[in-house]
């Protein structure tokens, strides 16, 4: 399955969809990047003389790359049919703030997948290569 593939079947769209490219992806890990566009809505309220972004949004970024892309990739042929990944649980340590055109990349490692449920170490770096977070995020095939 390529890198094109697994972003086509990605079950969201913009404004949700926070993945601009895979960079790699292999059944171990994979790793992709997102730029944080100034004119997305949160930026507006958080916070607002100095934006930044939300950190259940770098989450998300985190889940979208490093869960469901790593998912999808390995799970290529239940992905035919009409299945997803749900998010189950997520720990993660936020360490730098992530401002309006950032670029970021994110790092995803399986650390098991079995009886349905993905789960991964993840990480962010921003365009420094400075870590803006990381953690565990684990889900279900649904």
């Amino acid at each position: 399955m390529t890198k094109n593939e697994i972003l086509s079947k990605l079950p969201y769209s913009k404004p949700f969809l926070f993945v601009d490219e895979l960079l790699y992806v292999d059944e171990n890990r994979v790793e992709g990047t997102y730029t944080f566009d100034e004119k997305l809505d949160f930026y507006k309220g958080h916070f607002k003389e100095n934006p930044v972004t939300p950190g259940v949004i770098l989450t998300e970024v985190m889940a979208q790359i490093g869960l469901v892309c790593l998912g999808i990739f390995l799970l290529n042929e239940a992905f035919k049919t009409n299945t997803s990944i749900a998010l189950t649980s997520t720990e993660i340590e936020f360490l730098k703030p992530v401002f309006p055109n950032e670029k970021v990349t994110v790092l995803s490692e399986k650390m098991y997948f079995r009886f349905g449920k993905l789960k991964c170490k993840v990480k962010m770096l921003n365009q420094n290569k400075e870590e803006v977070c990381s953690g565990v995020i684990a889900g279900v095939l649904i």
